[in-house]
């Protein structure tokens, strides 16, 4: 008898949660979007090294009627944008600013979006490890599916004050696949605890460890400190590598790849064309070298990058901006 009483409280408490979850899914639902993203990619073949363009997707959330919260390597490199939603509505959208370390981006829709619901921020530093979550994303393309789990874990590697080092993260059970990169996270009321950003796996696929950057984060780097975005992948240059590309400082970023139409490309800023491998790091080499960012050498120091985050916060759309860079031996200035 006891345990038929414990089956029926068993099954009741399922159908209960089962109840809530889809409650909440309906709810949160129509913030969650499908990302569109196209970019130009160095790819080898034959010898032969060229350009090509490649599409990709991912996942991201309504904060506003024109702002969407994502994935920093979903869309860094996307020189097109298209944002799907679940009423099967696309509007183009174009990068705001992005931070690599935390994996965390804001884009923006180039016209507002109708009757929009969007989803509000829980306080990630509440989270407790065993509490229950769910991710709702597109993973491999099927936009709005719906996985469930629990906090595993908190991974917490800040950095003081400095952005380009912060970064926390949420590790999860929930099934995350590709395409759920930029997804939110919800906890059980139905409020945003993170960002998906990326798996441990060994095969390629989900293997029961995800990760996902912090609210918290998420909302002081995204909505509080924001810092524009500039188009550019760059590798930083020191020591070893810096004496063998010639840089006459003690640090280098060394260019790797410039999204045409952002800040840098219509400045003329360079990437690189040629893949190497040096100490085991694979380089595209080729590229422009940037020395500074408006008189501010660029170096691997709090102090700098700093200095180089309040130039960006302060740095207005029609204000004076220039780099230093090397170029073929040759130091240069470029500026808009």
């Amino acid at each position: 008898m006891k345990s038929i009483i414990i089956l029926i409280i068993c099954l009741f408490g399922l159908n209960i949660y089962s109840q809530d979850l889809s409650a909440l899914y309906e709810k949160v639902n129509p913030a969650v979007v499908v990302i569109l993203t196209q970019e130009s990619k160095l790819e080898s073949s034959s010898g032969i090294t060229k350009m090509v363009k490649t599409g990709s997707l991912g996942s991201g959330f309504m904060v506003s009627d024109t702002e969407i919260i994502t994935a920093s390597h979903v869309v860094d490199a996307a020189e097109h944008l298209k944002v799907r939603f679940l009423d099967g509505e696309t509007i183009t959208a174009k990068v705001i600013t992005t931070f690599k370390t935390a994996d965390v981006a804001l884009i923006k829709l180039d016209a507002p979006k109708k009757n929009v619901v969007p989803v509000s921020f829980g306080d990630s530093d509440l989270v407790k490890i065993g509490e229950q979550i769910f991710i709702v994303g597109a993973p491999f393309g099927y936009g709005h599916s719906l996985s469930s789990g629990y906090v595993s874990g908190i991974v917490k590697k800040k950095g003081g004050n400095n952005p380009f080092t912060q970064a926390e993260f949420i590790q999860t059970d929930a099934a995350i696949n590709t395409g759920n990169s930029g997804g939110p996270i919800f906890n059980m009321k139905g409020e945003v605890i993170g960002v998906v950003s990326n798996i441990l796996t060994k095969s390629g696929g989900f293997e029961g460890i995800g990760f996902a950057a912090t609210s918290n984060i998420t909302k002081n780097l995204m909505l509080n400190s924001r810092t524009p975005w500039l188009g550019f992948d760059g590798y930083p240059l020191t020591g070893k590598t810096k004496r063998i590309f010639n840089v006459p400082q003690e640090y280098g970023l060394l260019v790797q790849h410039v999204v045409s139409g952002s800040i840098l490309h219509k400045m003329g800023l360079k990437g690189g064309d040629t893949e190497v491998v040096i100490d085991t790091q694979k380089l595209i080499i080729g590229g422009d070298i940037i020395l500074a960012f408006n008189g501010i050498d660029f170096e691997l120091t709090d102090s700098s990058l700093l200095k180089l985050v309040a130039l960006g916060k302060h740095l207005k759309p029609n204000d004076p901006f220039e780099i230093k860079i090397l170029r073929d031996g040759r130091i240069l200035k470029l500026k808009r």
